[in-house]
């Protein structure tokens, strides 16, 4: 849920109002999001998609990473900007709800290009050898940390990571959070600024996205 969902809907409506308009699969698979699944929340907002879509479209990456794939929403959001010959791997290790992903992937016109993988993504890093030019990580808090530092060898100069929930409702700046999830999400945030390979801005949309540049 987004600041101004929760505290000014007003003002939620007026953003989503004047912002470019969501394919048709995306409101469909947004709608049966909130139909089948018990924690619909989870989803990339409209307003967060329409943002993925556009860097994806700027970049217009060959190679694209998602950990943490929930319905796909965001798979689709960030598949719109592909190159003719790009290719999306999306992760999650979520079997059971695996069959809506799947089913709005085979819909879609990138289906061809979508690599949808149940396995574990600190697993997948340390295996793969793929450079990517897009990452955009929403999964298990508690493993941020660890992602970003596997995930910075699979970047080059010009990559673009960006990591999901990184305000976490607020949480962040509590001085002594006893949430895991909390304590690695600001451990997230520090190592972020700290690194000298990357320049990065913690956007406030929904409930932050630390958007990261490799220089």
């Amino acid at each position: 849920m987004s600041f101004f969902e929760e505290k000014n809907p007003e003002m939620d409506r007026y953003l989503e109002n004047h912002a470019s308009s969501e394919p048709e699969i995306l409101k469909k698979l947004r709608r049966e999001t909130f139909q089948k699944t018990t924690q619909p929340h989870m989803i990339s907002g409209y307003q967060q998609g329409r943002l993925l879509t556009i860097v994806s479209q700027m970049i217009q990456p060959k190679n694209v990473l998602e950990i943490g794939t929930f319905t796909g929403y965001a798979t689709l959001c960030l598949a719109e900007g592909l190159s003719s010959e790009g290719k999306i791997t999306t992760l999650d290790v979520n079997e059971d709800l695996a069959y809506l992903p799947r089913k709005y992937f085979s819909e879609s016109k990138y289906s061809e290009q979508i690599d949808f993988k149940i396995q574990d993504a600190k697993e997948f890093l340390r295996n793969t050898d793929v450079i990517f030019d897009l990452v955009f990580i929403d999964a298990d808090k508690e493993n941020y940390a660890e992602y970003f530092r596997l995930i910075k060898p699979k970047t080059k100069s010009g990559s673009v990571v960006m990591f999901d929930n990184v305000l976490w409702y607020g949480k962040v700046l509590d001085e002594n959070p006893k949430q895991k999830s909390t304590q690695v999400i600001k451990e997230l945030n520090d190592l972020v600024a700290k690194d000298e390979d990357f320049e990065n801005l913690i956007l406030p949309l929904r409930d932050g996205v630390n958007f990261l540049r490799r220089k």
